[in-house]
């Protein structure tokens, strides 16, 4: 059912849902709220305790916006509830002042009050309507636009009368396992009676959701297995002597892991193994000697990574490690003429070992003798890409690499079929990095550091969350970002990266960062994977609340790569209290594997695959919150359905459109 067909949305607003990815009114029943307001408990302010979180309804008389700090904004309105005057504040969210005038509204936020004077800081707020007395628990939406609270909740309203609310799962399963009604679900999800009927909804749902995933991954997966064709050569002696190129002993993490693809490749079918590693756990050493399996078995292998930064870096490895055996590169920046020449020199059989990024995928690109494949950052590769590389060879062995902490409860379910290795130790040189969560208060301290240290020679990361403002100007840009810092920090020199650059222009700026040339780099999320400046001992990340916390602990893992104490500061956008703990769990945990378990128990979704494939694959109940053992009951469902061969249409239908989602994401 198209949105247009709902009366309260018209052509503009349908402009604004679609900016949310609601297209349908079917996506409207699936947009979750991301926040309750428990209105059974409004508060007076006056009584209020410091740092309180507190539901007011309140007067709002004027509105001030205030510079501050060079170019951020700090937007100020006057308020007075039952005669009592205070102030609310939100900091570096400029389009506050153009929402907000003279009125009524219902604020939530958090309390200060100090030396007598009452504040509310960077508050949610909405509209107080006399003629519509909200009460009971309310739900809280994602706006967009000219998208109010109160459009939102009317659409969501008879999008649930007209959308068909039965679920996927075979009607014998919700019998035999009494499940509750998906219908209620829905209902109580937007409009629960109480917060027990919110929880019970947002279980079932989830439910739900996890069924239709876990049984898209069973149809992608297949659970077949290929032959062993190229028998290897090399024996373990040989393969002990290579690591000693390393100059350090391996942990016992990368010894169990070089193990593991030393029997994989002499198992009697084909290699696909998952290795999983925190940052600095060495899982490039073991990749590495995996590769001088195959070429000392007289084999070829290709190294594949996600940028050609990151290429570059590899090639660069490899020819240091391999200095016996003939390296090859190819990426899309690179002239015509040269990629024709290396593209050449491999039909020839004269390149033993190729680096290179998705240019490696074209048609033309022959690898003979192709045996071994590492895929580097595995969640940058789509199956069909990583198949398409596998077929330039015959029967080749697969080792595949991830940074991202993948939960144990999760990697059981979706790499179930997949040899996982994880390494959990770290090299015995890595020194902790220091974590913080500065206030505004302190943001003009914490530049004065910065200056003093790229002074003594030290380089460091700012990092935003997006390349240009986003529509209501709540996020500083990268850009924006770059040009303040040029402003306050005058004798340091500063680097620009971002996604939209063209690779070449950011290889060059990333080289010239690790040369030395600039002492900071202003960046967007294109540095989170594999960049390595050990000189680099200090990272900012600018409204980090917005980012998963394994995608911040990644980004962490970009300073603190050399000998010298490394810090990590994070500066909060907006607060709150799950946003605050969250962070706390980053600054208090170094250990990515429990950083990703915590935040899977805190947010019920998401973070743990990092942000592109919690968009692909869990993005509709991204605001859900639910215990682990909802997942695995989802597994069990599905497995008995599979077990049970029912042939059930919608769900195979569903299950298949969920499988075009996923086809990007998964391993195979």
């Amino acid at each position: 059912m198209k949105l247009s067909q709902l009366r309260s949305i018209g052509e503009k607003r349908e402009k604004d849902f679609n900016k949310l990815g609601i297209f349908d009114a079917e996506d409207l029943v699936r947009f979750y709220p991301r926040a309750y307001l428990d209105l059974t408990e409004r508060a007076t302010i006056k009584y209020a305790y410091h740092n309180d979180m507190v539901l007011v309804a309140c007067e709002v008389t004027r509105v001030n916006t205030v510079q501050y700090g060079g170019r951020r904004k700090m937007v100020k309105a006057f308020c007075s509830q039952d005669g009592f005057p205070f102030t609310i504040v939100w900091f570096n969210q400029p389009y506050i002042a153009q929402k907000l005038k003279a009125g009524e509204y219902l604020f939530y936020g958090r309390v200060q009050n100090k030396f007598g004077q009452v504040s509310l800081v960077n508050p949610t707020f909405e509209e107080l309507d006399k003629n519509v007395r909200l009460k009971g628990i309310v739900p809280v939406y994602s706006l967009k636009g000219s998208l109010t609270q109160k459009v939102v909740r009317a659409a969501v309203k008879e999008a649930l009368q007209k959308v068909d609310l039965t679920g996927v799962i075979p009607w014998q399963i919700v019998k035999k396992y009494a499940l509750p009604s998906l219908e209620r679900a829905y209902f109580d999800i937007h409009d629960p009676a109480d917060h027990d009927a919110k929880d019970r909804a947002a279980e079932r749902i989830a439910l739900e959701e996890y069924f239709v995933l876990i049984s898209a991954f069973k149809m992608i997966k297949g659970g077949k297995e290929e032959a062993r064709v190229n028998p290897y050569s090399v024996t373990a002696a040989e393969v002990k002597e290579f690591s000693k190129r390393f100059g350090f002993e391996f942990t016992d993490g990368q010894k169990r892991a070089v193990n593991d693809v030393f029997e994989s490749v002499y198992a009697p079918t084909r290699m696909n193994r998952l290795i999983q590693g925190d940052v600095g756990s060495g899982k490039t050493a073991v990749a590495l000697c995996g590769i001088f399996m195959a070429v000392k078995s007289g084999y070829t292998a290709a190294y594949l990574s996600p940028t050609e930064v990151l290429a570059a870096q590899n090639y660069a490895v490899l020819q240091r490690y391999f200095p016996d055996y003939r390296v090859g590169y190819l990426a899309g920046g690179m002239t015509a003429k040269e990629k024709r020449e290396v593209k050449e020199k491999l039909a020839a059989g004269e390149i033993d070992i190729l680096c290179g990024t998705h240019a490696i995928f074209q048609a033309d690109v022959e690898i003979p003798k192709l045996s071994f494949i590492v895929c580097d950052e595995q969640h940058r590769f789509g199956v069909a890409q990583r198949n398409a590389l596998a077929e330039k060879g015959v029967g080749a062995d697969m080792l595949v690499m991830s940074a991202t902490p993948i939960p144990r409860t999760l990697s059981l379910i979706f790499y179930g079929d997949l040899d996982v290795t994880t390494i959990t130790d770290k090299p015995k040189a890595r020194q902790e990095i220091s974590t913080s969560i500065i206030p505004e208060s302190k943001y003009d301290d914490m530049l004065s550091y910065v200056q003093r240290e790229t002074s003594a020679g030290k380089q460091a990361y700012f990092v935003c969350a997006k390349i240009d403002d986003d529509e209501e100007g709540s996020i500083m840009s990268v850009t924006e970002l770059y040009e303040e810092l040029k402003g306050r920090l005058p004798t340091v020199r500063f680097g620009l990266l971002h996604g939209r650059m063209k690779d070449k222009e950011k290889g060059e700026v990333m080289s010239a960062f690790k040369q030395g040339e600039y002492d900071c780099l202003v960046s967007t999320t294109v540095i989170e994977v594999g960049v390595d400046v050990p000189n680099a001992t200090i990272m900012i990340i600018y409204n980090a609340e917005r980012f998963g916390l394994s995608q911040l602990h990644q980004l962490r893992g970009r300073v603190g790569r050399g000998a010298e104490k490394s810090y990590c500061f994070l500066l909060m956008g907006a607060d709150g209290e799950t946003a605050r703990e969250r962070l706390l769990t980053l600054k208090n945990n170094v250990d990515g594997f429990k950083i990703a378990e915590k935040d899977l128990e805190m947010r019920g979704s998401g973070d743990f695959f990092g942000t592109r494939q919690s968009g692909k694959m869990l993005s509709d109940i991204k605001n859900l919150r639910y215990p682990t053992s909802v997942i695995f009951a989802a597994k069990k469902l599905s497995d008995d359905v599979f077990e049970s061969r029912l042939d059930d249409e919608k769900l195979h239908r569903l299950a298949l459109k969920k499988y075009d989602s996923l086809k990007d994401v998964v391993l195979n």
